[in-house]
């Protein structure tokens, strides 16, 4: 038999998972003392399933990526991608969860070796700065560490691989290229922005009206419900004004251009339509993702709060203050979920003609 065919049929399960290797590598830096700390371990452990699920969420970010590169995504892709996502999404809740196996250690059984971990910290993990990256956190938004750069931690091999990514394009920097060629987008003589416009309209005067005839409310409180409706005037003007949209980018208030904007609108409005039934998943996933890293990012505030109180952090940083920061600011697809904002209810949609219905129809499935 060929050597190397004999090599990759047989094989045991120790060494397929080379746990000999695996399983040396939990090394207690208490143990170079006289009494071990116990809950090392664990402490260990937790970081290292970690890492090994970072690199997981890694492989298939990069996999998703690769199908959005091109120029045209095949539409076979979006049901793939989705998969990855939903994939990353149950990781993500499993680094959650793991969190609370972390705190059945107690802030004393930490202290027992804490000390030797300085100055190594969390916020050295380079793989968590690869996920950071490739899902399009900006980089001019992070939180920064001792107001140097984020990346200034790493060694230069790292630092240029970080720059890669955002040079070769994020996955936020993709999805909105693939929303700006969303071909729905052309309608013929169906301008979906001005439909859109009389349907909010009625919306908000329906709105007002109810608020101006109850008979419960006084009029303070009609007026400040009547605030809280809002008007065309108020956030809708980010989706009624190309120039106003623009302006909130420049501002950094805004990522998603007009146009990918108004194709993310149209798919949350028009979801129940076959050929958006995917378009849309994918949108719900990647809100998903995001909501889970900021829950992850809020739990792991807490847990540091729980164990360390206000001390600083190993690495230096502020510890429960900054990674508390990094929960409220460090969003990747914000603009996603602001789409909920000029969200109309589906009997107030405006009707979309035969033509257009059809396209985003299944054409076997319709009896036009």
């Amino acid at each position: 038999m060929d050597k190397t065919k004999e090599k990759y049929t047989t094989i045991h399960y120790q060494d397929y998972l080379q746990l000999d290797k695996l399983l040396d590598a939990q090394n207690m830096r208490s143990a170079l003392a006289a009494e071990p700390a116990h809950e090392e371990m664990l402490f260990i452990i937790v970081h290292q399933v970690y890492e090994l699920w970072f690199k997981q969420i890694i492989h298939e970010l990069h996999s998703v990526v690769g199908l959005f590169v091109d120029a045209k995504v095949d539409e076979s892709n979006i049901g793939i991608s989705i998969a990855r996502l939903n994939r990353v999404e149950e990781i993500m809740k499993l680094l959650i969860k793991q969190i609370s196996v972390m705190e059945t250690m107690t802030p004393l059984d930490f202290l027992d070796f804490r000390g030797y971990l300085f100055p190594a910290s969390g916020f050295q993990s380079f793989q968590f700065r690869v996920v950071e990256s490739l899902m399009g956190l900006p980089e001019n938004q992070r939180i920064t560490y001792h107001q140097q750069k984020y990346s200034s931690v790493f060694p230069k091999e790292q630092k240029d691989q970080l720059a890669e990514i955002y040079k070769k394009g994020t996955l936020h920097d993709l999805i909105e290229d693939w929303l700006e060629r969303m071909p729905f987008l052309q309608l013929g003589d169906f301008n979906f922005i001005e439909k859109y416009r009389e349907a909010l309209e009625q919306m908000l005067k329906h709105e007002l009206d109810a608020i101006r005839d109850s008979e419960y409310l006084t009029d303070k409180e009609k007026e400040k419900r009547a605030e809280m409706v809002g008007s065309t005037d108020t956030y809708f003007q980010s989706i009624l004004n190309k120039e106003t949209h623009d302006q909130l980018i420049a501002e950094g208030k805004k990522r998603f251009s007009y146009k990918a904007t108004l194709a993310a609108l149209f798919i949350n409005l028009y979801r129940d339509e076959p050929i958006l039934h995917l378009p849309f998943q994918l949108l719900t996933s990647l809100i998903e993702i995001d909501d889970l890293f900021t829950s992850w990012r809020y739990r792991h505030a807490q847990m540091v709060l729980r164990m360390l109180g206000n001390k600083m952090g190993t690495g230096g940083s502020s510890g429960h203050d900054y990674l508390n920061k990094t929960a409220q600011k460090h969003k990747m697809f914000e603009d996603l979920h602001n789409i909920s904002t000029l969200l109309i209810p589906r009997s107030a949609l405006p009707k979309l003609p035969k033509d257009i219905k059809r396209q985003l129809s299944y054409y076997f499935t319709t009896n036009e």
